[in-house]
């Protein structure tokens, strides 16, 4: 779209003095080519260890964050729960829960509700960026309406001083004197 469509070739508005000169801010070009940010977006780009770094911990995030693997996890902390309580040892029991349960088991239900954050954080950059985007053009369509108005607005201030100088010039016009006799 030309945002500066009701403008003339050098962005000036209206018919004869400036009175506006339109122009987009950088970021708004920028902006245009590079759309919303998403959670993907976010890996590294250092060098190459960083980027194999961040890689790796994204495959681990996705294997490890799904409800599969909190099930089997649960099934192997259930495995060593039978011989922690046999023992009947209070400390073998909160070891047992602290080291095998919470961290073993919730580590993937955790990781699952951060995905599905992730997820609803993308959708919201993405309504967010519609939103700019449908604001941006409705202030480049009020500028256009304004260019209109100020084009008319001038038209009708020149229509005005011609008749100002009309009215003017009719009256500072001298009047033939009267004779009298």
């Amino acid at each position: 779209m030309d945002d500066a469509r009701d403008l003339d070739h050098d962005g000036q508005v209206g018919l004869g003095e400036r009175v506006y000169a339109y122009v987009r801010h950088p970021h708004a070009h920028a902006r245009s080519d590079a759309g919303p940010v998403k959670i993907g977006d976010q890996h590294p780009d250092g060098n190459a260890i960083a980027r194999f770094n961040g890689r790796v911990a994204m495959l681990i995030t996705r294997v490890v964050g799904t409800m599969y693997c909190f099930y089997l996890f649960n099934l192997l902390a259930s495995a060593s729960a039978k011989a922690a309580f046999a023992t009947g040892d209070p400390t073998t029991i909160v070891n047992w829960a602290s080291s095998n349960w919470i961290q073993l088991v919730l580590l993937p239900a955790i990781l699952v509700g951060q995905n599905l954050q992730g997820a609803a954080a993308d959708k919201r950059a993405a309504a967010t960026y519609a939103d700019a985007e449908a604001i941006l053009h409705e202030a480049v369509e009020l500028q256009a309406h304004l260019a209109v108005q100020d084009a008319a607005l001038q038209a009708q201030d020149a229509v005005l001083a011609d008749l100002i100088s009309h009215i003017t010039g009719a009256v500072a016009a001298p009047t033939p004197e009267r004779t009298t006799s």
